[in-house]
């Protein structure tokens, strides 16, 4: 999938310094995710539904 113009966006938790963050961005029926330290790195596609389980498992588990 070309993500070549896709428009990122980090957490709203990212602080000034960087701090450890992912980057999400829209792609067609799904969604990109990549560590913003590495935006040339490898990305994770997933569902809606499988980053909106992803998340709600990792805030269960805190």
């Amino acid at each position: 999938m070309d993500l070549t113009n896709a428009k990122w966006r980090k957490s709203s938790y990212t602080g000034s310094n960087g701090g450890n963050c992912v980057e999400l961005a829209g792609a067609a029926g799904a969604v990109a995710v990549r560590d913003s330290k590495d935006p040339d790195g490898p990305v994770l596609l997933l569902s809606r539904a499988a980053l909106r389980t992803a998340v709600e498992s990792a805030l269960t588990t805190r």
